[in-house]
C-alpha cells in the first residue's frame, strides 16, 4: 500500500525525503519536486501545486521538452513490453488503452508516429476521465496546432497529471 501524506507532513520533510515522496508526480523528473521544495511550508494544496508547476514552467526550454519526452507513447512499445511507470501504467489501464481492439491499437500507433513526427515528442494527456475514442479525437484535434502551442498544451497536461497523481498521495484534511 502506497504511503499517504499530509501537507503539513510533506512541508516538513528535508529535500531528499521530499524528493523521495513526490518525485514521481512529474514522468522520470525529480526536479520538479526537488526546485519545488524550497516554497515549503504550503499553505495549501494549490500551494504545493504552484510550487511544482513554477519549477516546471521556470526551467530551460530543453528541461522541458526532456520532460515532455520523459512521457510514454499512449499504448505504446514500452506500454506493450510492460516498461511504464507504476502511475503511467495505471492512468493508461484506467482509460482502456491496454484494451484497444486491432483497429484503436493501429490508428493510436499511425497518430504515436505523426505526432512524433510533427512534433519532436509523444502525445501528453491527463487520461483520467477520458476513454479510448476521446483519447484518439483529442489527439486528431490537437494535431492540428503548431508546435508553440502544442508544446504549451502538453505543458498544461503534465500539470495535470501532476495534479491527479498528487491526489492520490494526500490524505484528505480533517
Amino acid at each position: 500500500m502506497p504511503i499517504v501524506y499530509t501537507l503539513a507532513g510533506l512541508s516538513g520533510l528535508s529535500q531528499p525525503d521530499f524528493v523521495a515522496a513526490l518525485g514521481d508526480l512529474y514522468e522520470h523528473s525529480p526536479w520538479v519536486a526537488q526546485g519545488a521544495w524550497a516554497a515549503r511550508p504550503f499553505a495549501s494544496i494549490d500551494d504545493l501545486l504552484a510550487a511544482l508547476s513554477h519549477t516546471m514552467r521556470s526551467a530551460t526550454p530543453a528541461q522541458q521538452l526532456a520532460l515532455i519526452r520523459a512521457h510514454p507513447e499512449l499504448a505504446g512499445r514500452a506500454a506493450v513490453r510492460g516498461e511504464l511507470t507504476a502511475h503511467s501504467t495505471s492512468e493508461q489501464h484506467g482509460a482502456g488503452l491496454d484494451q484497444c481492439s486491432p483497429q484503436e491499437f493501429a490508428q493510436i500507433q499511425r497518430l504515436n508516429s505523426a505526432w512524433q513526427h510533427k512534433f519532436g515528442f509523444p502525445f501528453v494527456i491527463a487520461v483520467h476521465g477520458l476513454d479510448r475514442a476521446a483519447i484518439i479525437a483529442r489527439m486528431e484535434q490537437r494535431m492540428t496546432q503548431d508546435l508553440p502551442a502544442e508544446k504549451a498544451e502538453a505543458l498544461e497536461q503534465i500539470d495535470r497529471i501532476a495534479a491527479l497523481r498528487l491526489t492520490r498521495k494526500l490524505m484528505p484534511p480533517d
